[in-house]
């Protein structure tokens, strides 16, 4: 990657996370643990690999990104908000009451969302749909999906990844956020989903295990993954829940948690 390129993504990562940060703490609380974690792989994905217009949101042949783990729809939101989707002054408005940013993502109400989200498991299903009907149609749209480590404990995810795997949906890049904690603790603790690299092989998936937090390394994996055809792909991103908030990362568990003002600001800089 050249070096002009890697600096604008670090630094727009950067401000995402501000972004974000801002967001969550002007409402109070919020899910701030998967949002950081999940921000690297957002940037590389709408910053330097999707086809997208935000003037056509509903564009047919678009790239489509789905978050299962709707929790982390704040990092969809100011990513969406940045690229001109919406109205930045919405993000005031974040999980209030007639919003159009609700807690999880919903296509009904936030323009660029691909997928209304809530039970976890369900997005891996959608984005196998989209993948086998955009192949149907000669629709050349890469599908992305997100889901999340503890997600990964719903049976609706294995169900998803068996069809797609035996069907070599090429065009349907899955990315784990395996930050390796989920609401109740350590995903290890709570039922473990070792090996995950193993796992999604053995469905026929071509799997790449990296640094999550990594702009390098996740252009790189979704460039291979696009360059392999004959099966879906799997990009194991190895993550530090709260990655960019140091008061996160240093929480006991960082799943959900509340942000008083003056943290918010301490953290992000911003005192207007």
């Amino acid at each position: 990657m050249e070096s002009s390129k890697l600096a604008f993504l670090t630094a727009k990562a950067r401000q995402l996370r501000d972004d974000a940060i801002e967001m969550i703490g002007r409402f109070g609380v919020g899910h701030i643990g998967g949002v950081m974690s999940v921000m690297d792989a957002l940037t590389v994905i709408y910053y330097d690999k999707a086809k997208i217009d935000p003037k056509n949101p509903n564009w047919q042949e678009r790239d489509r990104v789905i978050m299962s783990k709707g929790h982390a729809g704040p990092a969809m939101y100011v990513v969406l908000g940045d690229l001109g989707f919406y109205p930045r002054e919405w993000e005031k408005t974040l999980n209030q009451n007639g919003t159009h940013l609700p807690s999880h993502c919903d296509r009904l109400k936030t323009p660029g969302i691909d997928m209304t989200a809530g039970s976890l498991g369900q997005g891996l299903s959608v984005a196998v749909g989209m993948a086998e009907a955009a192949r149907l149609d000669g629709n050349p749209a890469t599908i992305y999906c997100i889901i999340g480590d503890g997600e990964s404990q719903e049976g609706q995810i294995w169900e998803a990844s068996m069809y797609a795997g035996s069907h070599h949906l090429d065009n349907l890049i899955v990315m784990l956020d395996y930050n390796k904690m989920q609401l109740d603790g350590k995903v290890a603790d709570i039922n473990d989903i070792a090996s995950p690299v193993d796992k999604w092989k053995s469905f026929g998936f071509d799997v790449q295990d990296i640094d999550g937090n990594d702009i390098e390394q996740i252009a790189d994996a979704i460039d291979k993954a696009k360059a392999t055809k004959g099966k879906a792909h799997m990009i194991v991103l190895n993550t530090i829940k709260g990655k960019g908030a140091s008061f996160a990362e240093a929480a006991a568990n960082c799943h959900s948690m509340s942000i008083p003002e003056e943290l918010w600001r301490k953290e992000t800089g911003r005192t207007q």
